[in-house]
C-alpha cells in the first residue's frame, strides 16, 4: 500500500508512470543497499571486470608474478570461467603446495568442470591442513557436488559443515539451502529457524552484515 502511494505520488511528481516506476525501483535498491542487503551489486560484475583487467596486465608484464595468477584465478573462478581459472592455478602449484586456500580453490575448479573424484581429493587435502579455510565454505561446495550422486556423502560434508559454523545466519541459510536440495525438508527449516535466531541475538554492529541473510532465511521457510 505504501509503495503504491509513493508511485502514484512519483507519477504525479514526474508526468511518466515508467519514470515514476523506474525511480521507486532505484530507491529501493538504493535503500536495500543500504540497510539490507538482498539485491546483488550492481557494480561488482564491473568491479571484478576491471581488477581482472589489472590483473592480467601485472602477468603480461611479469609471468612470474604468481600472487596475481592466483587473484585472477579466483576472480575467473566467480565469473565460471573455471578452465582457464584451472590452468593458472596449476601453473602455481610449486608456489602453493601448502597453501589450503590454493587446494580448496583448485578443486572446486575441477568439479566445475565434471572432475569430481580429482576435484574432492583436492579440497579434501586444503581441508587437512586447515579446516576452517574459507570458514567451512569448501564442505559446503562438497555437499552441493555431490548432492545428485552420492546423498549420504553430501549430508556428511553438511554435517562436517555445521560443526564450523554455528553462529552465522548465513551459515545457516546456505545450510537450510542445501537441506532443502537433498529433500530433507525439516532439516531445511530448522536451519532457516536457526539462521533468524542467531540473527536477533547479534550485537547492533553485525545485524547490518547478517540482515539480508537473515530475510533470505525468513522468507525460504515459508516456502
Amino acid at each position: 500500500m505504501v509503495k503504491f502511494i509513493v508511485f502514484m505520488l512519483l507519477w504525479r511528481l514526474v508526468g511518466n508512470p515508467f519514470l515514476a516506476v523506474i525511480i521507486l525501483l532505484a530507491v529501493v535498491y538504493f535503500l536495500d543497499r543500504r540497510y539490507v542487503g538482498v539485491f546483488p551489486s550492481i557494480s561488482r560484475p564491473f568491479r571484478r571486470a576491471r581488477q581482472s583487467s589489472r590483473l592480467r596486465t601485472q602477468i603480461s608484464l611479469n609471468p612470474n608474478d604468481v600472487s596475481s595468477k592466483f587473484e585472477l584465478a579466483r576472480l575467473l573462478a566467480e565469473r565460471k570461467k573455471y578452465r582457464e581459472a584451472q590452468e593458472l592455478l596449476l601453473q602455481i602449484e610449486d608456489r602453493y603446495e601448502q597453501s589450503a586456500e590454493y587446494w580448496v580453490d583448485l578443486g572446486y575448479a575441477n568439479i566445475k568442470l565434471g572432475q569430481l573424484e580429482e576435484g574432492e581429493s583436492q579440497m579434501l587435502r586444503g581441508l587437512e591442513i586447515n579446516q576452517r579455510v574459507q570458514y567451512g565454505q569448501p564442505y559446503l561446495r562438497l555437499a552441493e557436488a555431490f548432492r545428485h550422486s552420492n546423498r549420504d556423502k553430501a549430508l556428511h560434508y553438511l554435517h562436517e559443515f555445521h560443526e564450523i559454523q554455528s553462529s552465522s545466519s548465513e551459515a545457516y541459510y546456505l545450510l537450510g539451502s542445501m537441506y532443502k536440495a537433498l529433500g530433507q525438508e525439516a532439516e531445511a527449516k530448522r536451519s532457516f529457524d536457526e539462521s533468524v535466531a542467531v540473527y536477533r541475538s547479534l550485537p547492533r554492529y553485525k545485524k547490518r552484515q547478517e540482515r539480508g541473510w537473515a530475510l533470505r532465511s525468513f522468507f525460504a521457510k515459508m516456502r
